[in-house]
């Protein structure tokens, strides 16, 4: 190959190194962040009481739980998801902890610890898998975490609104590690201006699966077994059969509307049409005549110095090269 040729190849290579523009996210991309969900795809949330967290915020992350139970004695085993938006701009601490428990998988396989119809059901710790055959478990389940605390976070937008996800803690007020709670109807006597405790801490809300949210926190526990007043082990508020939490995963952000995005918003679904039906097609125009140019002259020169002389992009970069 001429020195002609290897020249005008690596000026492309450089070209196209430089400029080619980045791929737009779409569903499935690499990373969850890139994946834009629509909520009106949600038909199944909680009931609204005029809180700040009735409306979804464009870029907020989204989470999917994948849950498995049995809602009464001896019946069907029922699967389902449960999605929830989270609101990392209010409480910034307490969702990025939750986003990167999620992103470790750390919740993926253990069960729902502590259930109370009407009020919360409560899940994340490790240790609470079962060792055998459930209700077989590990000794210490319900009072383990993740090893890592995390302060107690309050926002005014924030409340125990029907739906809302909140993270379990000891006395201590930042002893929050990864288990949560997520409410069966709203739970305002959790907020901290209704204790003298500090409260505890809201950061999320469920906006699609409530109806398998609240088939859970009905499932016989072994407070009330069988309808009367017997207990049962292994401990209080234990759901006689499994309430597995199958995985806990993030899967995208709250699709854009012309808003401004949030922490994990990408391009808005307006900057993205704007990108593949105009700017994109300019700028591959753009480059393949510059490769035709490329190759046509290469074609028909066969001398750097007559190249050199009859075609100048003007910013002297493919005469700097030629240049001994």
């Amino acid at each position: 190959m001429s020195r002609i040729r290897v020249a005008s190849f690596l000026a492309l290579l450089m070209f196209i190194a430089l400029f080619t523009p980045p791929i737009v996210a779409q569903d499935g991309g690499s990373h969850w962040s890139e994946n834009e969900i629509d909520p009106a795809t949600w038909t199944d949330g909680p009931n609204l009481e005029g809180s700040p967290m009735d409306n979804s915020t464009a870029g907020n992350p989204v989470v999917r739980m994948s849950v498995q139970y049995t809602p009464n004695l001896g019946g069907q085993t029922v699967e389902g998801e449960i999605v929830l938006e989270l609101f990392p701009v209010w409480v910034p601490i307490t969702a990025t902890n939750f986003i990167g428990l999620a992103d470790e998988s750390f919740w993926d396989g253990i069960f729902f610890h502590r259930v109370i119809d009407d009020f919360v059901a409560q899940s994340g710790d490790p240790r609470c898998k079962a060792v055998g055959a459930y209700p077989a478990t590990n000794a210490d389940c319900g009072e383990g975490g993740s090893g890592q605390n995390i302060p107690l976070e309050h926002n005014d937008n924030m409340s125990h609104v029907d739906g809302a996800i909140g993270m379990a803690r000891s006395i201590e007020e930042d002893s929050a590690e990864s288990q949560f709670y997520i409410c069966d109807g709203s739970q305002h006597g959790l907020d901290p201006e209704n204790r003298d405790d500090g409260g505890y801490a809201t950061f999320g809300v469920v906006r699609d699966g409530m109806s398998h949210l609240r088939a859970i926190a009905e499932v016989p526990t072994s407070n009330d077994p069988i309808g009367g007043t017997i207990r049962v082990p292994p401990g209080p508020d234990r759901p006689v059969e499994e309430v597995h939490l199958i995985s806990v995963e993030m899967i995208g952000v709250v699709m854009g509307s012309g808003a401004d995005e949030g922490e994990y918003g990408g391009l808005s679904a307006q900057a993205e049409a704007v990108a593949i039906t105009v700017i994109y097609p300019i700028f591959w125009i753009w480059a393949l005549l510059l490769i035709g140019m490329i190759g046509w002259t290469t074609w028909r020169h066969g001398f750097r110095g007559q190249l050199a002389d009859e075609w100048s992009f003007g910013t002297g970069v493919i005469d700097a090269v030629l240049d001994d």
